[in-house]
């Protein structure tokens, strides 16, 4: 595995937020000629399963991998796991609150919608909505986009789903990197300098972020990330170095629901490996 030149350990299926089936990723994975990658869907763990049943000796490398979406008084934090036992009991646990969760929050935004917008969409696409492993804004967004309520996703988010502030149960970075430990997993900070996807993060605040998150057990950051420049990307690994942690590579690849393509991590083959990404890959191959 520490031979891996092509890696990406962050993209999404159809179990969460992504367009590609779990058996389609993989056929992705290797037409991509990705030698190692894991699949992280949000708060769910299902897809891995259908990885390593269908997944063949001579098929790229694949880890377990998972994204909890985390929330606490300092912010809001993605926080990744990978090579755990997906039978442990505190990943069950994590997924089990992450779900729990997740339909609290889908139930608050079709409430919200009805209430302040009179938006009701017909009964048979909330039954299929909700027979979703996950379900999530992003679904919610494709549903005005198809019934005519918006003309596109970002525009159904803007003037609909982010008018809403939810104010529910959430789950803590501390109990995911607790629960990702006990699994005998490692907890990631994903794109560190992005936060939950829409800040940016930088200096003194991502320092003591770190600060908070390693005191907690938190042991990589996801240095090399497509969204980032290559100020980001070595602000990331100077800290990565600061605080002794892992560095990991993804694409946060959702099929159709981003313009993010497979493999876009800015990590190639020319890639002088960090010292965080050698060790990282050498404590999952182990």
């Amino acid at each position: 595995m520490t031979e891996a030149h092509r890696i990406d350990l962050h993209m999404h299926t159809t179990v969460s937020d992504g367009t590609d089936t779990p058996e389609e990723i993989l056929g992705r994975v290797k037409e991509n000629g990705i030698d190692l990658f894991a699949i992280t869907d949000h708060d769910a763990i299902k897809g891995c399963g259908v990885i390593r049943q269908m997944r063949k000796p001579d098929d790229p490398k694949f880890l377990t991998g998972v994204e909890f979406s985390c929330r606490d008084e300092e912010g809001q934090y993605h926080i990744l796991g990978y090579g755990y036992d997906p039978e442990a009991e505190s990943m069950r646990e994590l997924v089990e609150k992450g779900h729990r969760i997740r339909m609290e929050k889908i139930h608050t935004r079709l409430d919200f919608l009805k209430r302040e917008f009179g938006i009701v969409f017909p009964p048979e696409e909330i039954e299929q909505l909700l027979r979703l492993d996950n379900p999530g804004k992003p679904h919610l967004a494709n549903l005005l986009v198809k019934d005519g309520y918006a003309e596109s996703k970002e525009t159904a988010m803007r003037d609909y789903l982010n008018k809403l502030r939810i104010r529910l149960e959430f789950l803590k970075p501390e109990e995911a990197i607790a629960g990702i430990l006990a699994g005998g997993g490692i907890p990631v900070l994903a794109h560190p300098t992005f936060g939950n996807g829409d800040q940016l993060i930088q200096g003194e605040d991502m320092d003591r972020r770190l600060g908070r998150l390693t005191a907690y057990g938190l042991q990589g950051v996801e240095a090399f990330y497509s969204g980032f420049s290559r100020q980001n990307r070595e602000e990331i690994l100077g800290f990565a170095e600061q605080y002794h942690l892992y560095v990991t590579a993804g694409s946060d690849y959702h099929g159709k629901n981003k313009r993010v393509q497979l493999g876009d991590t800015g990590f190639t083959a020319e890639t002088v490996c960090p010292e965080g990404m050698c060790r990282f890959l050498e404590a999952v191959e182990a």
